[in-house]
Parts: structure tokens; C-alpha cells; sequence
């Protein structure tokens, strides 16, 4: 009885200190989102997105994606800037966990993922995508920049809370599974992002 009342309070530790760290990190990158429009642009592209993809119209379909150009460049220049910033971070603060688990980073640095780095790699998946340096069709691309979106949101979910976390929201917000993020980004962030986060 004894050892599951110590297993009892061991657990309500962990999870104190968790929620502790979570909090500390999900209070940070808001600082650092503060100044941009992020996740406003993100919504309003994946909303217009959502409609095109539903247009049974293609010049209707290319209309709506096409007006989208100026919010799309307003994303990659955003999240360029924020990714320049968060670069400056100390590596303590700057680490996420790839395991639920308190002072893991001191155990286990590659027990962590670098978010400085992760960010890197989105601003740039989400600039290409922009600039549709692929001469993707107006479908695929949209496509393309839901899939850097998602992936890039997922990170910063990751970041915050855990992988787990991430991923539900992902399927509840957008119906879409990390998996399939991951298979839509670009090869060269996916290449890049696995990099970072099974590095």
C-alpha cells in the first residue's frame, strides 16, 4: 500500500512539474507571436483554401486560390522574422521535449528537439511554398501550403505541450493526421524537419 501511495505521489510530481514547463514555454512563444498575424493569416488561407477545394468551378477554384497570393506572402514574411527572432533564444529555453518527462534536457539533450531550428526549417518550407518555386498547379499548391502549415502548427503545439497533444489537435481542428502533414509538406522540409526532430 505503502509503495502505490509513493507511486501515487511520484506521478502528481511529474505531472507538476509538466504543466509547470508547459506553461513556461506555451507563455514564450506567445511573447514571441505577439507582434505578427500569424495564426490570422493561417486561418483566413485555410478557410479560403476549404472553398476553392470545394468549388466544382476550376476558374472559380483558381479565382479564390489566386487572390489568396498577397496573405500567402504576408505568412512567409511573418514567419520568417519570427523564426529570425525565436533564433536568438538561449538553447535552454529554446528546447522542446520529445518526452513528456521534467528535466529530461539535463538527462538527455537528445531527448529534446532544437524549436529554433524547427522553426528554420518551417519559415522556409512555407516561403517555398509561396513562391511555388515547383510550378505546382493552383491545387497542389494550396495543397502543399496547408500541409507546411499544419506541420509548422503541429510543431508549435509539440513545443508547448507534447507530441501527443499535437497531433489530437491537429485531427480535431483540421481532420488531417500528423502523418498526412507530413506527406504533404515538401521533400526538402520533410528531409529537414526529421532531421531536427529525430536528430
Amino acid at each position: 500500500m505503502e509503495f502505490i501511495s509513493l507511486l501515487f505521489i511520484v506521478a502528481m510530481g511529474i505531472h507538476w512539474l509538466n504543466v509547470q514547463g508547459q506553461r513556461k514555454r506555451t507563455t514564450l512563444l506567445a511573447e514571441q507571436l505577439r507582434p505578427y498575424q500569424i495564426e490570422k493569416s493561417m486561418a483566413q488561407l485555410t478557410t479560403a483554401y476549404m472553398r476553392a477545394l470545394g468549388e466544382s468551378e476550376p476558374e472559380r477554384q483558381q479565382q479564390i486560390l489566386q487572390m489568396q497570393e498577397a496573405a500567402e506572402q504576408q505568412l512567409a514574411s511573418e514567419f520568417q522574422n519570427l523564426a529570425r527572432e525565436f533564433s536568438k533564444l538561449p538553447a535552454p529555453v529554446a528546447r522542446g521535449f520529445k518526452l513528456a518527462l521534467p528535466y529530461i534536457d539535463q538527462l538527455s539533450p537528445k531527448a529534446t528537439f532544437d524549436m529554433r531550428r524547427l522553426l528554420e526549417v518551417h519559415a522556409q518550407g512555407i516561403e517555398r511554398a509561396a513562391l511555388n518555386q515547383q510550378g505546382l498547379a493552383p491545387k497542389e499548391r494550396s495543397f502543399r501550403m496547408m500541409g507546411e502549415m499544419f506541420l509548422m502548427q503541429h510543431s508549435c503545439h509539440w513545443f508547448c505541450r507534447s507530441k501527443t497533444i499535437a497531433s489530437a489537435r491537429m485531427l480535431t481542428q483540421h481532420q488531417t493526421r500528423y502523418e498526412q502533414a507530413l506527406d504533404a509538406v515538401s521533400p526538402e522540409t520533410r528531409q529537414a524537419y526529421l532531421a531536427v526532430v529525430h536528430g
